[in-house]
């Protein structure tokens, strides 16, 4: 006798699956507005000299930086995991 998981036997795994999509896709579009948005300020803020500033935007663009670079690491972790799964 096989042992498998039913990946099918959750109710509405089709809307989860929908919004996670959604929810993903929000990250990455305000992580990477956030990025641009930093360089312009980080940019501006150290041709007028003000270092406080420019260090505030700098440290804004790493945090967007990262958050984008979890947000896709989820998603690889998520896959491999279903993929694992599956072929136990």
């Amino acid at each position: 006798m096989d042992v498998f998981p039913d990946l099918g036997g959750v109710g509405g795994a089709a809307q989860l699956h929908e919004i996670v999509g959604a929810l993903l896709m929000a990250v990455l579009v305000t992580a990477v507005l956030m990025l641009i948005v930093c360089a312009i300020a980080w940019a501006v803020a150290s041709s007028c000299g003000s270092h406080q500033a420019a260090t505030k935007a700098r440290t804004g663009l790493f945090a967007a930086v990262g958050a984008a670079m979890l947000a896709g690491a989820g998603v690889a972790w998520l896959n491999f995991l279903l993929d694992v799964g599956t072929g136990l």
